[in-house]
């Protein structure tokens, strides 16, 4: 065990008091023009939580003041029971982004070790943990490879290994597969979904597609258009696991009218 794991273990138990993310009364402009109204949000623990609205409503500048990326201009934001600032220094989450922001030069084993290598665990130990997460993304067999050659779905499962190699106790997802066609989109929510099951990590989620959010989450945060604020959260109460039959269900259908009018209702004059 590394010297590191202790501190990683007591952070994922932490996390179960009073929820993995906490937000009061957050806020945020950009000179004097408002791009976040006052939004206030909790994510328990083992949540899947989609953040869904308009382009420009804030959805990714709330994640990113999660993340202690983007400062707020007022409110409070606390992660794992700790403010952001000190969360993010812990490390209490991994961040995977559309983009999946690999280093060509280091082979996929080395792309996941990375935050490891910089929390300074031994050479090893390292080793042990990047394979056990390529397993859990089986790309176990593509260790050696370099990022180029690997198709855009296998390069954003080397993402969600590498944000889940530290086991933190939240990920954040910015519309990881925005870029992908719709069959491999729909391959990597099941992907996801099966990593869920099997780590139990809490998850925030970006995204703009309503049968995505509604797919993947326990609930849905619909906002509105600039100034993003919270319209409703939705609650998703489909049986799991979630299967293809899933996005033939009924209740799958209705849900995903619930989402559209609600959103609908945000953009409208």
């Amino acid at each position: 065990m590394s010297a590191g794991e202790p501190a990683l273990a007591a952070s994922r138990a932490d996390a179960g008091v009073g929820g993995v993310v906490a937000l009061r009364g957050v806020s945020k402009d950009y000179g004097a023009t408002p791009a976040l109204a006052p939004v206030s949000l909790d994510v328990a623990p083992g949540a899947f939580v989609s953040l869904l609205g308009p382009s420009g409503c804030g959805k990714s500048t709330l994640l990113r003041i999660v993340a202690d990326l983007v400062e707020p201009s007022a409110g409070s934001v606390t992660v794992a029971g700790r403010p952001a600032r000190e969360a993010r220094e812990r490390r209490d989450y991994g961040m995977v982004f559309q983009a999946a922001t690999l280093f060509d030069w280091r082979t996929i084993r080395r792309n996941v070790e990375l935050p490891l290598e910089v929390m300074g665990w031994r050479a090893a130990e390292r080793r042990a943990r990047a394979q056990r997460m390529l397993e859990l993304v089986d790309l176990a067999d593509v260790a050696d490879l370099r990022p180029p050659q690997l198709s855009g779905g296998m390069q954003q499962r080397v993402a969600i290994a590498r944000a889940l190699a530290f086991e933190p106790a939240l990920l954040l997802m910015d519309e990881p597969f925005g870029a992908l066609d719709e069959l491999t989109r729909e391959r990597m929510q099941d992907g996801l979904l099966a990593i869920r099951a099997r780590t139990g990590t809490t998850v925030l989620f970006v995204t703009h597609s309503i049968p995505e959010a509604v797919f993947l989450s326990s609930s849905v945060v619909v906002m509105s258009a600039r100034p993003g604020r919270v319209l409703a959260e939705i609650p998703v109460d489909l049986p799991e696991p979630r299967t293809e039959d899933t996005r033939e269900d009924p209740r799958f259908f209705q849900l995903v009218t619930e989402v559209r009018e609600t959103l609908r209702r945000g953009v409208r004059p």
